[in-house]
């Protein structure tokens, strides 16, 4: 699912329940981080990195720790750049080589709306208008979960390039259905913020895709060189 939101040159790994039965064994490292985890932290924390190290093998690249670092991002080995989400019954990741893309972002969330005073928390005035209107025109999808995630994928894609917080408040989203039966389309997030220098430009937004399925909303964010 979440593969075809991005361009060839990236792969993705996904997979979907929580039994554990496909999960690879922890690098020391990585056994570490979670030594004194819960069941449900350790799991999810191995689930995730075990899409990665496939997506490594899918470039060709030796599966190799995936360790957090500042802030908990996921630091990637050299050459990669990559984002891993998860939430209940699926996690992914997806990895591009660092000379065909400058950065990327991935999130997925349960297909609900959020809970009771989130949006206000994390929208600004003219998203929650553009989000009324979204719902006159097609009420099925949860506007709000699929800002939040959109939201959630612009920062992971940030972050990389600036090692600096970008607030809720500091990306306005707008966010564009794609013409079909599915619920699938585009956004842009214009930073309102200096955003990163990417080449010889300072970029101005980041643009992303979505879809719904399988009880899941989710996002991506690429960011190419300039």
């Amino acid at each position: 699912m979440i593969e075809e939101l991005f361009p060839d040159s990236v792969v993705a790994v996904e997979s979907y329940g929580d039994d554990g039965a496909d999960q690879a064994p922890l690098h020391p490292g990585e056994e570490a981080v979670v030594a004194r985890s819960v069941d449900k932290r350790r799991r999810e924390f191995t689930a995730v990195r075990t899409c990665a190290r496939r997506a490594m093998e899918k470039l060709g690249v030796p599966p190799q720790p995936v360790l957090p670092g500042e802030r908990g991002a996921p630091r990637w080995p050299d050459g990669l750049r990559g984002s891993m989400t998860h939430c209940d019954g699926y996690r992914a990741a997806a990895l591009v080589r660092a000379t065909d893309l400058a950065s990327l972002g991935i999130d997925a969330e349960p297909h609900g709306p959020l809970p009771e005073g989130v949006l206000r928390s994390v929208a600004l005035p003219v998203e929650q208008e553009r989000l009324a209107l979204l719902a006159t025109r097609l009420p099925a999808v949860h506007w709000d979960r699929l800002l939040f995630s959109a939201k959630e994928s612009v920062y992971k894609a940030w972050f990389p390039l600036t090692g600096m917080w970008l607030g809720f408040e500091e990306a306005d989203i707008e966010i564009h259905p794609d013409p079909g039966t599915e619920p699938c389309g585009r956004f842009r997030a214009r930073l309102l913020v200096p955003g990163p220098v990417v080449g010889a430009r300072r970029l101005g937004h980041f643009d992303g895709r979505w879809i719904v399925r399988q009880g899941l909303v989710t996002t991506a964010v690429t960011v190419r060189h300039t």
